[in-house]
């Protein structure tokens, strides 16, 4: 009895003094890892951080690295710039690799000496750092706050250039300290665009000075459906709410520090019930045009013959290009039924000025779909390749959903291939930039278990699984040559808010998918191994836990 009580006090000594050892098998995983598990380097309370001092980005991501191994791991360590005998060392210097990512390059070693972080540029960096604090991962309690690290050479870069997560916030409103622990999450996961779905039939949520009763109107709708599918049942609560410029401003900077991109969208000319409510003349009957209550793709859309149209799809872009400094911007273009255009006598002089005619092979009424390009597509074409020119001039891309396709592709326009990856394949053929957002895949706001009891109700539609995810290839070389696969520029995750309307259900719904699409976006095809990611995951779900953020417990 004697011994057993002395064996028991040891062994909880031991836990007690028990080191957090680092493990690299992370989410996304790196390109190349090699590991001597014999061994390792000791980090603990005390230590130094170095960084070049010339570099003020670098600088912030040393204070960054600092707090995520504080709170993981409770070592304390200083940052001292430029001292070579630091514990960690973080370097920026020119390094070789895919010239396409060569930004985004960086390597880790550990050895003797301690943990160095190079990179050929700041972000870089910051990928580093994200890899580091994912290895050492979150202590136990009974941990000693220090952390051993097995001797490493880490190098790595990213597949894609692009690798994006949009969020709806127009369907539902989240607020400013929300969307940056949305961004804070998908820095932790590699991911570098933010694709912000500002307006839609049911919200408009960019302040527009110039039209200063657009979001203040129609940011409100009177009621909102709450019922299972499309069933019209409404709590009649009014509801809304909208971003300032000066808050999209703050979003902007605090993004940039996590090099996340904010790629704004206002979607038109369909999906914009919200703006003619406030301006019913922007419609082809002139309304009255109530904010929609209700999800679904609405007949009213805005006038494409209308002149006031132009007019006012300048003013909003205008104002959105000087608060959002981002390269790409979106305009939309999806789902927008023609049959108001078909009967318009503004829509159709429009289409006998510009000689449009339907083509022989489909004269139908042009719902948006990939195999028509009847006379009213091509009036939405036109209305799209204005607005290009227009973003063009201040030296933005136009990227749009798959059904700009259907009166024939603008100039420079982005697909963003949403119905299945066919309308990518077709824009890449064309020699178009693509990004792949297939719903069957990317759609995330869709159930991701079998059993629908098992988790907060959203779409009734088919499920999104972490595997289902985790299977999508997104180059397609069988329908690509080499060259025209060059023109994917990567993959993007959706997460529309129709019956996701709060936080902790945006999360649950993000996660651990976000885990599964980061690897498609970052890791090469012969990397993947879905019963080995399963295997890393519970290390980033821990840090799920110490973000505060809701997560699906189960994994299918």
């Amino acid at each position: 009895m004697k011994k057993a009580f002395l064996y028991s006090l040891l062994l909880m000594y031991a836990c007690a003094v028990c080191a957090q050892r680092a493990d690299y098998n992370i989410v996304p995983l790196p390109n190349r890892v090699a590991v001597d598990t014999t061994q390792v380097f000791v980090l603990q309370s005390g230590m130094t951080i170095a960084y070049d001092t010339y570099d003020d980005e670098a600088a912030r991501t040393a204070q960054m690295l600092q707090g995520w191994i504080e709170e993981q791991t409770g070592v304390k360590l200083e940052l001292k710039p430029g001292d070579g005998r630091a514990a960690v060392k973080m370097q920026l210097f020119p390094m070789r690799g895919n010239p396409s990512a060569v930004s985004e390059n960086y390597s880790i070693v550990v050895d003797k000496s301690g943990i160095v972080l190079r990179a050929s540029a700041p972000v870089g960096l910051f990928r580093a750092a994200q890899t580091l604090r994912k290895s050492i991962g979150s202590r136990a309690k009974s941990q000693e706050s220090r952390v051993e690290l097995p001797y490493v050479n880490i190098d790595d870069e990213p597949r894609f250039s692009y690798r994006g997560v949009l969020l709806d916030c127009a369907r539902h409103f989240f607020s400013v300290d929300m969307i940056k622990q949305f961004l804070d999450v998908m820095a932790l996961h590699g991911c570098n665009q933010f694709h912000w779905h500002l307006t839609d039939d049911q919200g408009w949520r960019f302040e527009v000075k110039a039209l200063s009763d657009l979001a203040k109107k129609g940011s409100v709708r009177e009621k909102t459906a709450i019922g299972p599918g499309n069933m019209r049942i409404y709590d009649n609560i009014p509801y809304g709410g909208y971003y300032t410029q000066e808050e999209c401003r703050e979003l902007v900077r605090y993004a940039a520090e996590r090099y996340i991109n904010i790629v704004p969208e206002i979607d038109m000319p369909g999906h914009m019930l919200s703006a003619m409510h406030v301006f019913p003349e922007l419609g082809c009957t002139g309304g009255p045009y109530p904010v929609a209550p209700h999800w679904g793709v609405m007949r009213d859309v805005l006038c494409g013959g209308n002149p006031k149209t132009l007019d006012f799809l300048k003013t909003v872009f205008g104002e959105l290009c000087d608060v959002f400094p981002s390269e790409y911007i979106h305009i939309g273009g999806d789902e927008c039924p023609k049959e108001r255009w078909q009967k318009c006598a503004k829509c159709q002089a429009k289409i006998k000025e510009l000689g449009l005619t339907s083509d022989p092979k489909n004269t139908g009424e042009g719902r948006g779909t990939q195999d028509g390009r009847s006379a009213e597509n091509k009036l939405q074409t036109w209305l799209n390749h204005e607005i290009e020119q227009f973003l063009a001039q201040r030296g933005r891309s136009l990227i749009g959903w798959d059904e700009i396709l259907s009166g024939g592709l603008t100039g420079n326009a982005i697909v963003m291939s949403w119905r299945g990856v066919k309308g990518g394949i077709e824009a890449a053929r064309q020699q178009h930039r693509v990004i792949m957002s297939p719903n069957v895949y990317a759609y995330i706001d869709h159930p991701q278990l079998k059993d629908y009891s098992k988790q907060p109700r959203t779409t009734d539609s088919y499920q999104v699984s972490c595997s289902k995810i985790y299977s999508f290839e997104p180059v397609l070389p069988d329908s690509l040559t080499a060259e025209q696969r060059n023109y994917i520029l990567g993959v993007q995750a959706n997460l529309w808010t129709e019956h996701v309307a709060y936080p902790e259900h945006v999360f649950y719904q993000l996660l651990p998918r976000l885990g599964a699409m980061c690897e498609v976006q970052w890791c090469s095809p012969e990397q993947k191994d879905f019963d080995d990611f399963k295997k890393r995951l519970p290390r980033l779900e821990k840090l799920y836990d110490l973000m505060g953020v809701q997560w699906c417990r189960q994994v299918e």
